[in-house]
């Protein structure tokens, strides 16, 4: 699995402020930050990350009579699990977000694209059903790939492409009235998304 790197992608890993991060409305009650190349240092986290979880393929995607492998590999940390986070710097990180945001990120997801062939279809997180307005924060390290957003059942797509550190939050009713994926692509590279989530109503 080759990563081919970026600029600043080797260096400790370290984040900058949030003051810069730029909010686009989705409606009137559904928003996402952006902010390009927040975390420094991402080629490492992501060379840590690959080599160190214990990555494992999830079955649950019904095709005709079929159950099929879901097409990534995923990990999960919970506070709960009573252990430090994988990276120190996620738990930093983890702090920051609950600063800023306001809200405490208690778990992580993480989701290895191996290449263009792995991806996520078209969902809502699950834990809109028991979180009002859930603040979602994806920090992706790795190649960049396309996510792309759509109201709930349909309708014009908006795409950001997300990798290298960059730092995507998704907040407001997004969970409840839109919908996320990140398709196939052709020659892509590997990437992880670093989902923090809580679970507080």
């Amino acid at each position: 699995m080759f990563l081919q790197g970026s600029l600043f992608g080797h260096a400790e890993p370290t984040t900058c402020a949030l003051d810069d991060v730029r909010r686009t409305a989705l409606d009137s009650h559904s928003w996402v930050d952006h902010l390009p190349m927040w975390l420094q240092g991402a080629d490492d986290v992501f060379d840590s990350l690959l080599a160190t979880l214990p990555w494992t393929q999830r079955r649950g995607i019904q095709m005709y009579d079929q159950v099929l492998d879901e097409p990534r590999l995923v990990h999960w940390w919970s506070v709960a699990d009573g252990v430090p986070e994988p990276l120190a710097v996620l738990g930093s990180i983890r702090g920051q977000l609950a600063e800023h945001y306001r809200v405490p990120f208690d778990s992580i997801g993480f989701n290895l694209y191996r290449d263009g062939n792995d991806s996520v279809a078209w969902h809502g997180d699950r834990h809109r059903h028991v979180v009002t307005d859930p603040v979602v924060a994806i920090l992706s390290v790795g190649a960049a790939r396309h996510l792309r957003l759509r109201p709930r059942g349909g309708g014009p797509s908006m795409s950001w492409d997300l990798g290298y550190g960059d730092l995507f939050v998704m907040g407001g009713a997004c969970q409840h009235e839109w919908e996320h994926a990140v398709p196939k692509a052709r020659a892509a590279g590997p990437r992880i998304s670093i989902t923090f989530r809580h679970d507080a109503r």
